[in-house]
């Protein structure tokens, strides 16, 4: 078999064959049609890919032929990772930052500068770099889709350069030239947006699926925020919003009210925000991960799962706030800290992810569905919760063929 491409697509002579995946103990395929529970989880399962999407899912006994057999041995196989929020093209460390937040100075945005400025002396190949190494890490942890974004140039050349190198390793990639004010506008915030809203806005539109803005004090408010959403907006770009990660605000309320996809952060949520996103089709994306590395409280993942409203979780990569590539981590802190049960955690880090990029076609498992998938050293989908730290994955698969992990034994 051809191996795979870098960016982890099947190589365009790869030849169609269909293989069938058995002795799953337990198959994860967030169909409920198929399975129990929210999961549509189905034991002693199977399930048969074909050209890269997954063609029959069910179980072992009713699966049909196919050209090839690979055993999963008992382990269990859940869908890829669907990283919905991620900061990875950047250049510089901010370690010590950690080390003096963990000895009691409280996290503020303005330490962006400092990877802003480090950002900005780096080479295209140098962003490349670190970026790949960081999509690699996080593959190898069953991560399969993931969303980049800008933030770190804040000029119009390297926001533009910034995504062109994130759209070298994803599909959704955002253009977040929002992320604050940088020291050269510190007296002149207005005349920023105006560069966020025009000419740099120009440069990075034909680059972007995505536009977003650090709704949030020390950054953008709500007049500045709505300003920027509908610019991008009016550009064809798809909305998304950081907010109400650093104390109440107006993010989550705007967000719904423009329909953006998703708003990630929701540390800080009143009851008003939560029936908002409730009644909408906005997703809350929780990162725990930041409030993990911040010692901010966790989001109310109960409040929010019990009123409706559509919950994913995502990692937020990032050299300042959260530097973590695994999902699995943020599956366990979301069970042990947010209370939500591990098979809402697995839903929100894969069809909860999918449905904060607006995809249909990655986060399951069932027929039609991109063939992404994750087979875990672990009897069912819980280890992933009942045994945090402890590296379990044993195979990756994108578009239905290996990236990471070990070979599968074939039969």
């Amino acid at each position: 078999m051809t191996g795979p491409t870098p960016d982890g697509t099947a190589p365009a002579d790869a030849a169609p064959e269909t293989v069938l995946i058995d002795g799953i103990g337990v198959l994860a395929t967030n169909d409920p049609a198929l399975g129990e529970g929210a999961t549509g989880a189905v034991a002693d399962a199977a399930l048969v890919i074909e050209g890269g999407t997954v063609a029959w899912a069910g179980p072992s006994s009713r699966a049909p032929a196919a050209d090839a057999r690979v055993d999963a041995g008992g382990r269990c196989v859940v869908p890829g990772f669907v990283d919905s929020h991620s900061h990875i093209v950047f250049a510089g460390d901010r370690g010590k930052e950690f080390g003096a937040r963990m000895s009691g100075r409280p996290y503020e945005a303005g330490g962006i500068r400092t990877t802003v400025a480090a950002t900005r002396a780096a080479s295209d190949s140098e962003l490349l770099d670190k970026a790949t190494r960081l999509l690699n890490e996080a593959r190898a942890q069953g991560t399969t889709t993931l969303e980049i974004k800008s933030g770190y140039g804040l000029s119009t050349a390297d926001e533009e350069r910034a995504l062109r190198v994130a759209g070298r390793l994803t599909e959704e990639t955002t253009y977040l030239g929002a992320h604050i004010v940088p020291p050269e506008y510190a007296d002149d915030p207005q005349g920023y947006v105006d560069l966020v809203t025009g000419e740099m806005l120009d440069a990075c539109a034909p680059h972007a699926r995505w536009i977003d803005v650090f709704c949030e004090r020390g950054a953008f408010d709500e007049e500045a925020s709505r300003r920027i959403l509908k610019a991008g907006m009016d550009r064809g770009l798809l909305a998304r919003v950081h907010g109400n990660q650093l104390g109440p605000g107006p993010g989550a309320r705007l967000a719904a009210e423009l329909g953006a996809a998703s708003v990630d952060h929701c540390t800080y949520l009143e009851p008003g925000d939560v029936e908002a996103l409730a009644s909408s089709d906005t997703v809350a994306t929780l990162l725990p991960g930041v409030d993990f590395s911040t010692r901010q409280p966790y989001p109310d993942a109960r409040a929010l799962i019990d009123a409706g409203a559509t919950v994913a979780l995502a990692s937020d990569c990032n050299p300042g706030s959260c530097f973590t590539s695994s999902l699995a981590f943020c599956i366990a802190l979301a069970v042990r800290e947010m209370r939500m049960t591990p098979e809402e955690a697995l839903w929100a880090a894969t069809a909860g992810g999918a449905r904060a990029l607006r995809r249909t076609d990655v986060g399951h498992l069932a027929p039609g569905a991109r063939a992404d998938l994750v087979v875990l050293e672990a009897p069912d989908p819980v280890y992933l919760a009942y045994r945090p730290g402890v590296p379990m994955t044993a195979a990756v698969w994108r578009e239905g063929r290996p990236v990471a992990g070990s070979e599968l034994t074939r039969g």
